[in-house]
């Protein structure tokens, strides 16, 4: 989610990605792609990187965003809070992208001062003309973006910074990555990106076309938890971290604003039952924030939901 420089002057789409002329979501590449490893050596696919220092690096995040929500998730988990310090934005998007204004929950940027997202985006690169989406990932030693791309930072946070906590969790398993790396693959595709796919959609064939297969993944995924706790190999994985993010946000945001409307997690008793357990496990817990989440939806969005009302339910027993 975020704005973009055009020619020196900021413009808001309201999400990371715009609708095309035949009317459907496009969403954009991340476009920081560097690593954090434990020494410094090059990444998983030979990205260059940075070494793990503890004090280094700022996260960037908005409550409100389901990938930015991902890493506060991997962060709360590995019990990195001394070592990777956050800052929130405002839930509201407009004009300047994703800002610091004062709000109940923000916390404003340390390091640059900045006031705006896109201001970090410009001391990193002062040629960037990408989109300013959270989350971001930030050196403060070089004063620049090390990646802002939510998969590989949660990868980044499961295993980099091992040696400045005592938590041994590993979301990603070398022995379940292929099974996890299908589960993401459709999650993403049909759940993830499909709500936006279907929710910014400007003509009704394009919108049936993608809610269909979101619905289908829904079904999928009721059936698969059957008589188990996760996705894959009967642990917490980052699959997991993946889904809940989507599902946190659906009956409340999505359901409604976005018109995926043809059923409710609540309807789906096992994926209702994984979505409250997850939801309430502490170290998730407190990186949930839904009046944030509802209020940048139903407030940002003015081509969906052009008169800013939030809705004030439903009763979803978290957040």
């Amino acid at each position: 989610m975020g704005g973009k420089l055009i020619d020196g002057e900021w413009h808001s789409s309201g999400s990371k990605g715009f609708a095309d002329d035949d009317g459907a979501f496009k969403r954009e590449e991340s476009s920081f792609r560097r690593w954090i490893t434990p020494d410094g050596s090059p990444g998983p696919d030979g990205q260059d990187a940075v070494r793990a220092e503890e004090g280094r690096y700022h996260l960037y995040v908005s409550y409100a965003c389901p990938w930015a929500h991902r890493a506060l998730i991997l962060r709360s988990l590995k019990k990195l809070h001394d070592v990777l310090p956050v800052s929130v934005t405002h839930w509201l998007m407009l004009e300047q992208g994703w800002t610091f204004h004062e709000g109940e929950g923000v916390i404003p940027d340390p390091n640059e001062g900045v006031e705006a997202l896109h201001q970090l985006y410009q001391i990193s690169d002062p040629n960037a003309s990408c989109k300013a989406t959270v989350p971001v990932l930030w050196d403060k030693k070089e004063r620049r973006i090390v990646n802002n791309e939510s998969s590989e930072i949660i990868r980044i946070l499961t295993r980099s910074f091992d040696a400045f906590t005592s938590v041994e969790l590993d979301t990603y398993p070398q022995e379940l990555r292929g099974e996890i790396d299908e589960v993401n693959d459709r999650v993403y595709e049909t759940l993830n990106n499909g709500v936006y796919k279907a929710g910014f959609a400007t003509k009704q064939e394009v919108y049936e076309k993608e809610v269909s297969p979101l619905f289908d993944t829904l079904t999928w995924l009721e059936e698969r938890l059957e008589g188990q706790d996760y996705l894959v190999g009967n642990r917490l994985t980052e699959a997991d971290i993946r889904l809940l993010t989507t599902l946190l946000r659906f009956d409340a945001v999505y359901y409604s604003h976005f018109k995926c409307n043809r059923m409710r997690i609540k309807d789906l008793p096992n994926l209702h039952r994984y979505t409250l357990r997850l939801a309430n496990k502490p170290e998730i817990a407190e990186t949930i924030h839904m009046g944030h989440a509802k209020r940048h939806y139903y407030e940002s969005h003015r081509s969906v939901n052009p008169t800013g009302i939030v809705p004030v339910g439903p009763d979803l027993g978290f957040g």
